[in-house]
């Protein structure tokens, strides 16, 4: 697998941002541009990460396409296809964004809302209306998984493409984002092997985390965390990882704020696959 995750650090341009590249040993990383980035810049970012032999795997939304303001769900439509068009233009296979909620605590909120069947509708016709506008032919736009909106398990995942219905609808995998129960928190490993099993052909992109339980707190509470600050095997998950996915797949470390986070979780999953014989 080609395990990297987002560049992190201070820089002002291309050049910086490939030091910082190449001092992380990333071999697959997010978009260090958007659609509103001048083409010359994309370029060149996307020039220094050939350089350094790391591939863009993921180009982010992450907007509210059913923001409860209008205009604000209207713009985040357009950001998504902006963004879909930028992955199929530079070959980036995964355009990722969580499908929406009506929430007013925030774009990622749980919301009363988020699993009625009009909300369903709603989504299928979202990713529809941004896949049939753009009509990409390299790129896949995503949808990742979230503990309390669609897709929330491998199942819904699979309902979802089906019913989506669109040749350029893959998956985007974040098992960590589903173990939202203690049944599957308790057997990890198990899940994170069922999500591979039924979505290994769709999947275009990983993100890596850890999980954690608290074993006696009522009622409850389920963090992510960094790689090793958790409760998962991750030789084993490693393995799980490796079995299913092509080679060259990229699985993205997720979620730290600075270079030396990302660097530490990187060393401890290093190990972790050097202990399970998974090469990265």
């Amino acid at each position: 697998m080609r395990l990297g995750g987002t560049v992190a650090g201070n820089y002002s341009g291309p050049a910086e941002w490939e030091q910082l590249l190449k001092a992380s040993r990333f071999r697959a990383v997010t978009a260090p541009f958007n659609c509103h980035t001048p083409r010359e810049e994309a370029a060149a970012y996307a020039a220094a990460a050939r350089r350094q032999d790391a591939v863009i795997a993921e180009v982010g939304v992450w907007r509210n396409l059913f923001d409860p303001d209008p205009s604000s769900a209207a713009a985040a439509m357009e950001y998504a296809k902006g963004q879909l068009a930028l992955a199929d233009e530079w070959s980036i296979p995964c355009c990722v964004n969580i499908v929406g909620t009506q929430s007013a605590a925030g774009w990622d909120a749980a919301d009363r809302g988020n699993f009625t069947p009009e909300t369903y509708e709603k989504i299928i016709a979202s990713i529809r209306e941004i896949i049939d506008s753009v009509k990409p032919d390299r790129a896949f736009y995503c949808i990742e998984p979230m503990p309390w909106m669609v897709p929330d398990s491998p199942e819904a995942y699979l309902h979802l493409i089906r019913d989506v219905d669109r040749r350029q609808f893959g998956a985007h995998m974040d098992f960590v984002n589903m173990i939202n129960c203690p049944r599957r928190s308790l057997d990890a490993e198990g899940f994170i092997g069922e999500c591979f099993r039924a979505l290994a052909p769709h999947i275009k992109s990983t993100h890596l985390k850890d999980s954690r339980m608290h074993p006696t707190r009522l009622t409850t509470i389920l963090e992510e965390c960094s790689p090793g600050e958790g409760d998962l095997d991750f030789a084993a998950v490693l393995k799980i990882i490796d079995r299913y996915l092509p080679a060259d797949a990229p699985v993205l470390l997720e979620h730290m704020q600075t270079f030396d986070e990302y660097s530490r979780a990187y060393d401890y999953v290093a190990a972790q696959a050097e202990k399970a014989g998974v090469i990265i």
